[in-house]
């Protein structure tokens, strides 16, 4: 079972996956980008910021995602997959830059994944104020220094791109504690893994 753990930065994925490995220990835990070699260099490229073109970011994580796809996903489709991140925020990154068009977006990343979707999106949904004071207390990358609002506006197409496909989810709210919000989730993969 591939499930995506999606949503803008500081929201509280990562912390999440890492609690539910321990529980899944036979989880494949994985990430993009940076989930394969070609993807930490990606990473180092994407996070620096560098990149002028909004296409020419687009093409570098659908690439990478490409790559991510081949050796980790494909491979383990038979096991259980966590991603800290996935299509998702490729798609939400890309509307909330403007010029793309959603469906234009959907093809490129069905090529990307051979049309190979996430069985399960689970998207943490947060609020300015939250987001807020938790980026005050970290170094901010490249992404994260274009501003909250730009953030909300990439956590806005997630959950309206989320709408649109026909994958199943749950939107978790971010602002909750991290012991009631790791319930929610478990009890989620335990019924899914045993329906």
């Amino acid at each position: 079972m591939y499930i995506i753990f999606e949503g803008i930065d500081t929201c509280g994925k990562t912390t999440q996956i890492k609690l539910l490995s321990k529980e899944f220990s036979d989880a494949i835990i994985t990430k993009e980008p940076g989930g394969t070699e070609f993807g930490k260099k990606a990473r180092e490229i994407l996070l620096e910021d560098s990149i002028k073109s909004k296409r020419a970011e687009l093409l570098l994580f659908l690439a990478d995602r490409a790559e991510h796809y081949i050796e980790v996903i494909k491979p383990n489709r038979d096991k259980l997959i966590l991603s800290d991140r996935g299509f998702l925020s490729g798609v939400g990154y890309a509307l909330a830059n403007g010029d793309f068009e959603f469906e234009e977006l959907i093809k490129l990343n069905r090529f990307a994944l051979e049309d190979d979707f996430p069985d399960l999106i689970i998207l943490f949904e947060t609020n300015i104020e939250t987001l807020k004071s938790r980026t005050e207390e970290k170094n901010l990358d490249g992404i994260e220094l274009r501003g909250l609002e730009y953030l909300m506006s990439v956590q806005k197409h997630m959950v309206e791109s989320l709408k649109k496909l026909d994958i199943p989810y749950i939107i978790v709210d971010a602002t909750n504690d991290i012991d009631s919000i790791y319930q929610v989730i478990s009890q989620r993969l335990k019924d899914a893994q045993h329906p």
